[in-house]
C-alpha cells in the first residue's frame, strides 16, 4: 500500500525505553522522504495499551509499522511481540525488532515469534541515523504494507 496516496502520515510505533535513542529515531525520521508521525511509548504495557486502544490510548492511531526494542520495563519485547501476534487484530502490524542485542537466542526467539526484521542498534550515532534511514526507505517505499 502507498501510504502517500492516503493523504495522512505513515503511522509508527517506538516502543523504546532509552530516551536518547527514542531522540535520535524521531530526528533521523523528521526528516524522511514519507511523511511520517512517531508515537513513542517507553514500556511494553504502555505498547499493549497503546495497540489495543486502552486507557488514555482509546484514540490512538493503528501504527502501520512498530519499531520495538527488546529489553523493556515491565513487559519485554519477546512479550509485546508474542501478544501481537497471538492477536488477529494486530498481528498483521509489521514489527521491526530494533534492539542493542545481537545475542543468536534473541535473533532466533524474536524470528520464531514472528517478527518481520531483526536490526541491531550501532553505538554510532551517525550510522544509528543511518539504519533508522534504511528502515524507512525499505518499510515505507519498498514495502507494501497491509492495509487496515
Amino acid at each position: 500500500m502507498d501510504l502517500s496516496v492516503l493523504g495522512r502520515p505513515v503511522e509508527i510505533l517506538l516502543v523504546e525505553d532509552n530516551p536518547g535513542d527514542v531522540r535520535l529515531t524521531q530526528e533521523a525520521l523528521k526528516d524522511a522522504k514519507f511523511l511520517n508521525e512517531v508515537r513513542a511509548v517507553t514500556d511494553g504495557e504502555e505498547a499493549m495499551a497503546f495497540l489495543r486502544h486502552e486507557g488514555s490510548y482509546l484514540h490512538a492511531p493503528r501504527p502501520d509499522l512498530v519499531l520495538l526494542d527488546l529489553n523493556l520495563p515491565k513487559k519485554d519485547g519477546r512479550e509485546v511481540l508474542a501478544e501481537m501476534k497471538a492477536d488477529a487484530a494486530l498481528r498483521r502490524i509489521p514489527v521491526v525488532i530494533l534492539t542493542s542485542s545481537s545475542a543468536e537466542q534473541d535473533i532466533l526467539r524474536t524470528y520464531d515469534l514472528h517478527a518481520n526484521c531483526y536490526v541491531t542498534k550501532p553505538v554510532d550515532l551517525d550510522q544509528f541515523a543511518k539504519v533508522i534511514r534504511t528502515i524507512e526507505e525499505f518499510w515505507l517505499a519498498v514495502v507494501k504494507l497491509p492495509p487496515y
